[in-house]
């Protein structure tokens, strides 16, 4: 049997969990056993907090007995015990009546008894009527009892606030709902916004006003908020059973928004909640915003799409909204009999047929931007000129022209002049001619025509060969040879065609000949992994250009030398290579070279500026192969610059081409960047939703180390987005996940203990810590480990757990003891100390024990001085001047402070302080000398 206190210690772990399903069943335990404690406070606090539970987990109904027990309990034994809870009693009466209005079976008359019972009391307690006139306001509305809605609104609006009145966010949510019915867009923003700049700790807020927010927004132009209004309550509202009415706000905002698929992904993944509603009105209200988009899906085309739910059949777009409206209209229809109006019955028409607003909000942070600028100014596309062919041009002189154009990469040309070969002439009768044609003709094919190139450089070399022109057939054939084993594997034969290439042009070739015979033998030993061969290859290639006295051909040999060199990690060597041939082609063109030199260029060089410029290049002229790489890598490198909104637009453009390509794995990763660019822009929600959408395709694909770096993400962006809960929930699994990692472990229970203590969790932050330090120790960082211990005082002195607290002073100074001598005197090491020392006079100092601070605080100014951390040293020494003073050295304080106040500059952080503490000293000194 559990005690008292076990039952107690059980409400407490209840009250620190989420609202959910989670902490209702441990609510529920708690329940099972509290009447078989012999202590009536702890039977009426566990009611009044499963009150709570129940409202905000989703489950209202099961709030109305629990809530009945403890006000008949209040009523029917005052005791002392009830003082604490007597605000939360009062307060929840306006939850009640609220959810009554919700369940039909409950008849009009005991809401307005538990109204009028609440107002006695409220007027008995002392307290204002405003959170009454307000709640009568809102059965009004219900009812569709306009005139004396208005009535209720006027005397709650004229009403002053009071302790009962409802949080600094949720009024206003409840005016601006009214501001809305009335037309009133321009009046519910300007409301809103001080509101939302406020602090809004409410378990219903930011989200409910940011849900009614999302037309006002788009109905005064506000696009971009209307859509973040979107993302940040939704995202909050998806997990909680009891936000099923918002929910269903955001599938009819999606409707009208051109957003139906949006739209019916979110009603895909809560339809089944409609099984479990926290009540008939929240299932009315979803069912009806179903309706709606499902209509509007068939309106499109799309009605035929299936609905999938877990426990009945699939249903079609167009079939769902049947059943759903015949379900919204029967619950409306008995609302209306229990309120003697048609009120319901119309709202529920009315959001069923609603149409589109007319503007189209982009809801998807995935979705393409309409225009999204370059980061820099990148090159216009070149024209190239075409070459003037005479007429009475010989088939020679033809060929000979497409040679020299294909020297100068003019491939535009080079198509050109074969095509007017091609309508003035038959193939040559002369062989050597001939070859050189069909040579041309090979390199004008597409990529994707091996076949065809093969065929054309098969022939080549046959008419080469019949010619007798034995250097220019061996050098087709290595040609041939090297570019089907690009898709077909290098071979022992294919190298051998191409080194015995070599050997002939060395024999019979000119210098271009000879270059030629060794970037491909070079390129032939890149393929093979032979890299220290491939590149002193290219040497002897890059030695026979500059021979053969040609800048295009120098500056083709220096991009590819820039990706040997870069592929052998000498990249110093890479970048001289890449820079030079990047310069050429900006200079000379073409495009296509220009782009691919650019690219090679970006994928080298590591100052995020260069990056950025290069990579728009091959981007602006439509580089093969390019989109997603330069997107990927141009987009770190904005982030790396601070420039993340030009970021996202690269990694959305990244996400999208994946899309369109089928590279599924890729998209995870480009969606994964795409979360971090939205986190470092201050974008919270856009971030959280995307980072989930990278989770549970990592999830699915087992792939757990992007899966976990993903988490760690997640955690930060919700401890942004204020929902701490599930940013602890995070770094708990992950701490978990991480049980073979003990310095991953360590920096994610550090994290979770940083949180834990800005939440004045004290004793969970200390308990955190420590556990972070013991995964840092294990891992072999001592620093690290002494870092934490720091922090783990500091959770301790607040909790107020001092033996503990003296125990990490102990441990800390065996620590430091054991650290090597190099480690201890490396600044942030120094630091650390000197500041540990601060935080044990800031312990013990609290609880009046000067003299025994004074030891441990005495040397840390001067350590932290001598790493030039002067303020910090400032505030140590006034501690230290404290302690000397308030342990009796006054005239050892005044010498301390008196050195101090001539070092500190005259806009120290610390120096009013510092001179308040002297003036204190001196006058205490004075009046000693007086007496």
């Amino acid at each position: 049997m559990k005690t008292a206190q076990d039952l107690w210690q059980l409400l407490g772990e209840a009250r620190q969990m989420p609202y959910g399903a989670a902490q209702i069943a441990l609510v529920d335990e708690l329940l099972r056993h509290v009447d078989t404690a012999d202590d009536p406070a702890l039977r009426f606090y566990a009611r009044l907090f499963a009150t709570t539970a129940y409202i905000y987990g989703g489950e209202p109904v099961r709030a109305f007995p629990s809530f009945s027990w403890c006000v008949a309990d209040f009523d029917r034994n005052p005791s002392p015990y009830h003082e604490g809870g007597t605000h939360n009693l009062l307060w929840l009466f306006k939850n009640m009546v609220h959810s009554m209005t919700r369940f039909p079976e409950l008849p009009l008359e005991r809401t307005y008894a538990v109204l009028d019972d609440m107002e006695r009391r409220y007027r008995e307690s002392g307290h204002g009527l405003q959170p009454v006139y307000k709640h009568r306001y809102l059965v009004a509305s219900h009812i569709g009892r306009t005139e004396e809605a208005e009535e209720w609104f006027r005397k709650w609006q004229a009403a002053p606030r009071n302790r009962l009145s409802d949080c600094a966010g949720c009024d206003p949510t409840t005016l601006v709902s009214h501001l809305v019915a009335d037309g009133r867009f321009e009046e519910a923003a300007e409301l809103a916004a001080p509101v939302l700049a406020g602090d809004l700790s409410c378990s219903e807020q930011p989200q409910s006003i940011l849900s009614e927010l999302m037309v006002v927004y788009l109905r005064t132009g506000r696009l971009s908020e209307a859509a973040d209004a979107h993302r940040r309550s939704y995202l909050v509202e998806r997990n909680n059973l009891a936000d099923l009415w918002g929910i269903g706000d955001h599938i009819g905002f999606c409707a009208r928004t051109g957003n139906e698929h949006r739209g019916l992904e979110i009603l895909q993944r809560h339809i089944d909640w409609l099984d479990r509603a926290p009540s008939p009105a929240a299932a009315m209200n979803f069912a009806a915003s179903a309706v709606q988009l499902l209509r509007r899906l068939t309106a499109i085309g799309h009605g035929d799409t299936p609905v999938r739910r877990a426990d009945r059949a699939d249903a079609t777009a167009a079939d769902l909204a049947g059943e759903l409206e015949t379900f919204a209209l029967d619950l409306a229809a008995r609302f209306d009999a229990r309120n003697g109006t048609g009120h319901q019955s119309d709202v529920i028409r009315s959001v069923m047929s609603a149409e589109p607003y007319g503007v189209h909000v982009p809801l998807s942070p995935t979705a393409r931007r309409a225009v999204a600028p370059e980061p820099e100014p990148v090159p216009a596309p070149r024209a190239e000129p075409l070459p003037e062919i005479g007429d009475t041009a010989t088939a020679a002189e033809l060929i000979e022209l497409a040679e020299q154009h294909f020297r100068g990469d003019r491939t535009d040309a080079l198509r050109a002049i074969l095509t007017a070969y091609d309508a003035r002439f038959a193939e040559p009768g002369d062989p050597a001619l001939a070859a050189r044609l069909w040579a041309m003709r090979g390199f004008v094919l597409p990529d994707e025509a091996t076949a065809e190139t093969a065929t054309a450089w098969e022939r080549a070399t046959e008419l080469f060969s019949s010619a007798g022109d034995t250097a220019r057939a061996s050098a087709m054939r290595a040609r041939l040879a090297l570019y089907l084993a690009q898709n077909d594997g290098l071979t022992a034969e294919v190298l051998a065609t191409v080194e015995a290439d070599v050997t002939v042009q060395q024999e019979q070739g000119d210098p271009e000949s000879r270059a030629a015979a060794l970037f491909r033998l070079s390129q032939a030993y890149r393929m093979t992994d032979r890299l220290e061969e491939a590149n002193d290859t290219a040497d002897r290639s890059d030695r026979a250009a500059a021979e053969a006295g040609e800048p295009r051909l120098v500056a083709y040999h220096a991009m590819a030398r820039a990706q040997l060199r870069a592929m052998a990690g000498r990249r110093d060597e890479a970048l001289t290579a890449a820079r030079a041939a990047l310069a050429f082609y900006a200079d000379h063109g073409p495009d296509q070279e220009h782009a691919e030199a650019a690219m090679v260029f970006g994928q080298i060089t590591d100052d995020p500026a260069e990056i950025v410029a290069a990579l728009g290049v091959p981007l602006a002229f439509g580089l093969v192969g390019a989109a997603l790489p330069a997107r990927i890598r141009r987009g770190r490198a904005l982030l790396h610059l601070g420039r993340a909104e030009e970021a996202i637009a690269d990694f959305v453009e990244a996400v999208a081409f994946c899309a369109e390509s089928g590279a599924e794995e890729h998209g995870l990763f480009a969606r994964q960047e795409l979360a971090q660019a939205y986190h470092q822009a201050d974008r919270p929600a856009e971030a959280a939703e995307v980072a989930e959408e990278a989770l549970l395709g990592f999830e699915r694909r087992g792939l757990e180390e992007p899966a976990g770096n993903t988490r760690f993400l997640l955690a930060a962006v919700y401890r942004d987005l204020g929902d701490t809960d599930r940013a602890l929930m995070i770094y708990r699994d992950l701490v978990e996940r991480l049980a073979d990692n003990p310095a991953g472990r360590g920096q994610v229970a550090e994290l979770a203990g940083e949180l834990l203590y800005d939440l004045d969790r004290d004793s969970e932050a200390a308990l955190t810590f420590r556990a972070a330090a013991e995964a840092l120790r294990e891992a072999g960082d001592p620093a690290a480990e002494l870092r934490v211990l720091r922090r783990r005082l500091m959770a301790l002195n607040y909790a107020d757990e001092v033996p503990e607290a003296e125990e990490v002073i102990e441990l800390a100074a065996r620590r430091y003891s054991e650290l090597p001598a190099e480690l201890a005197a490396e600044p942030p090491v120094i630091w650390d100390r000197a500041v540990f020392a601060f935080e044990i006079g800031n312990l013990l100092m609290r609880r009046g024990r000067y003299a025994e601070a004074v030891p441990h605080l005495s040397g840390a100014p001067e350590s932290l001085r001598g790493i030039g951390a002067t303020d910090d040293a400032d505030r140590v020494e006034g501690m230290l001047a404290e302690a000397l003073f308030r342990s009796g050295s006054a005239v050892e304080a005044e010498r301390v402070l008196s050195a101090l106040l001539k070092r500190m500059r005259p806009d120290a952080p610390t120096r009013d302080l510092a001179t308040g503490l002297y003036d204190e000293v001196h006058k205490a000194m004075t009046g000693l000398n007086d007496r």
